[in-house]
């Protein structure tokens, strides 16, 4: 056996079947390419699902990361941390709000936010206790813990995971009209991917996210914006929500928060809405840890320059020509995305997403299917315009059965 059949022998023997990897197995990483353990490289066009917006093995994080591995990792929020505040001060400007919540996780923060919300509707806006409702969008993907795949609508997130968590109403995503009908005096807030991942990289139609803050705004319910994959670059702006021109009352942020280094996540709100949290209320042992904020203040550091945007702006529409000449002739049924971000639907008769995923493995290129038959293209914000044009003509030679 290879290298790499043993290993995959062994982690198939020993570790939960939780998720269904590609057969590649990972040495070493540099940039925008991975190289596995018999030397082979591959060009990664997905990034970590966002969270390596920034590439792999970045100086400038690695350092960060270095430096503060030296000082102290970890006090746990039993003490204060000579980072925490600057790390709190630079993600709420970063963001043009007041308050920061750290955690660790994308889904952490998810939960975080429903509990925010909850307590607000309580607190401030006076819904009678027991009866806060979330207003979330078919299709979604906020993570998989208990609560939050109880709002999903895909049976391989939600099935055989209930008792259910009550206190979410599920209505299609796009669609303003339905959104205004389940708004009740009981609503604390509608929880929004403002480019749905997971489901395929759907954009919403133009208006749709401003009639969202514009009802939500009306009827006194928050507005979570849920950017852990779009936010911080992918799309060509620092948050998804900007291209128009809306602010939630809440981000909820993660994946690249950490580098790709460290798992950092964080809510971001206004001092009303994250000062109903007295002491004791909420919490995590590792959220805000001295590592944690070193990492993500330099991520905060580099999003302020706009080169990573830009990129991704630049790269972005580059990208999308490409694939849109693939539209059209027979084995690309859609092309969906924002930025340096894009999902792609593969006709029946070319193969499942899964099976054009190996082909490209083959060929030294790695993507990710989602959905039976989309091909997810998400590259690190630092690739080149020629490794993403190779990657591209990959692409096109699997398609056309090269």
């Amino acid at each position: 056996m290879t290298a790499s059949e043993t290993a995959i022998a062994t982690a198939e023997a020993y570790s939960a079947h939780n998720y269904h990897p590609l057969p590649v197995v990972v040495a070493t990483a540099d940039g925008a390419w991975l190289t596995d353990v018999e030397g082979r490289r591959y060009l990664d066009l997905l990034a970590g699902y966002s969270a390596l917006n920034f590439g792999h093995g970045n100086r400038r994080l690695v350092e960060a990361a270095k430096a503060q591995l030296d000082r102290v990792t970890l006090t746990s929020r039993a003490f204060h941390h000579d980072r925490f505040a600057d790390f709190c001060t630079g993600l709420a400007e970063l963001c043009g709000m007041e308050m920061v919540l750290p955690m660790n996780t994308g889904v952490e923060a998810v939960e975080t936010a429903v509990k925010t919300a909850r307590k607000w509707g309580y607190r401030i806006k006076g819904v009678p206790d027991n009866r806060a409702k979330i207003v979330v969008a078919a299709g979604n993907f906020h993570g998989r813990t208990t609560t939050v795949i109880s709002f999903s609508t895909d049976p391989e997130a939600r099935a055989d995971y209930g008792p259910y968590t009550p206190g979410f109403e599920i209505v299609p995503y796009g669609d303003p009209t339905a959104l205004e009908n389940a708004l009740t005096e009981n609503t604390v807030a509608v929880l929004l991917e403002p480019i749905q991942g997971e489901a395929g990289v759907l954009v919403p139609p133009p208006g749709y996210l401003p009639t969202v803050r514009r009802l939500t705004r009306e009827r006194n319910v928050l507005f979570i914006a849920d950017e852990i994959q779009s936010g911080l670059g992918r799309t060509g702006r620092t948050f998804a929500c900007e291209h128009e021109a809306v602010v939630p009352d809440m981000y909820v942020l993660g994946k690249a928060l950490g580098g790709g280094i460290v798992p950092v996540s964080a809510v971001v709100s206004s001092r009303e809405i994250l000062g109903v949290f007295r002491p004791g209320e909420h919490g995590s042992t590792f959220g805000g840890n001295p590592l944690a904020c070193a990492v993500a203040l330099e991520v905060i550091a580099m999003l302020r320059t706009g080169e990573y945007q830009q990129r991704a702006t630049e790269l972005g529409e580059h990208l999308h020509h490409e694939l849109g000449l693939l539209s059209g002739g027979g084995a690309v049924e859609a092309v969906r995305g924002r930025g340096l971000w894009a999902g792609v639907d593969i006709a029946p008769a070319h193969g499942s997403g899964r099976r054009i995923s190996e082909k490209l493995m083959e060929r030294g290129v790695l993507v990710k299917d989602t959905h039976g038959s989309t091909i997810r293209i998400a590259p690190p914000l630092v690739i080149t315009k020629e490794d993403l044009d190779w990657g591209l003509d990959q692409f096109r030679s699997v398609l056309s059965g090269r």
